[in-house]
């Protein structure tokens, strides 16, 4: 549960403490909502967003990151695609930059150009969303196959939507906390926008449905002896 209280005095989103369910008391801290446009956050957030568990993007590491975030050529996610087109307009392109030369930049074009269209549960992950981790990237990508119906539960349950959070609270797996963290960065208006910027320059896959009919659904299964 949080409880928003001020502005960020970087980025101008909602500052909350966070309410500790154990005590029921607010938090000392503030915590910044803007997490995709906040400054203050945004180079390890951009870091998060190219890491290998997330888009993967080749010649795109942290060095790289901090490098052209200090040159304000990528500020947030939806920049890292249009870095192509940007630098072929540029008085300073990159082949001209200490360490980069006509190979290693359409290397690193090539390795973004690649993740145009991400896998579904990567991207979630991407986003950086608070609480959503690997596994519960992949149950959202799962339950809902295109991350348009994702933002659409997303942001109604944003928007205050009670139906909209008790069906991702029915997701087995998903608790409370991750509802409130999702509702919470979908609620943001600096964060859909950078989404929005995002989607044009990506398509995220379709994710496969898993089966919920079967009779070994959800279940474990351990076989032993011999198999032939």
């Amino acid at each position: 549960m949080v409880m928003k209280t001020s502005e960020c005095p970087v980025c101008g989103s909602h500052a909350v403490r966070d309410i500790n369910p154990n005590t029921g008391k607010e938090d000392a801290v503030r915590r910044c909502t803007g997490g995709l446009i906040c400054e203050a956050q945004a180079v390890e957030r951009l870091k998060h967003f190219v890491s290998r568990q997330a888009l993967d993007i080749d010649g795109l590491g942290a060095k790289q990151v901090e490098a052209f975030f200090a040159d304000a050529l990528i500020r947030e996610p939806a920049d890292i695609f249009t870095l192509e087109a940007r630098d072929k307009q540029s008085l300073t392109p990159l082949r001209n930059r200490e360490g980069y030369g006509e190979t290693s930049v359409r290397n690193l074009f090539a390795g973004i150009n690649a993740r145009r269209e991400p896998d579904l549960a990567r991207f979630i992950f991407a986003l950086g969303i608070r609480h959503v981790g690997e596994t519960t990237a992949r149950l959202l990508a799962q339950t809902y196959g295109t991350f348009a119906a994702l933002h659409d539960v997303a942001g109604r349950a944003g928007a205050g939507d009670t139906a909209a959070r008790d069906e991702l609270l029915a997701i087995d797996g998903i608790g409370s906390t991750v509802v409130e963290a999702i509702a919470e960065f979908f609620a943001e208006e600096h964060n859909t926008a950078a989404i929005d910027r995002l989607l044009q320059q990506v398509t995220p896959a379709e994710a496969a449905a898993v089966a919920t009919d079967s009779p070994v659904s959800g279940k474990t299964v351990v076989f032993t002896g011999k198999l032939a």
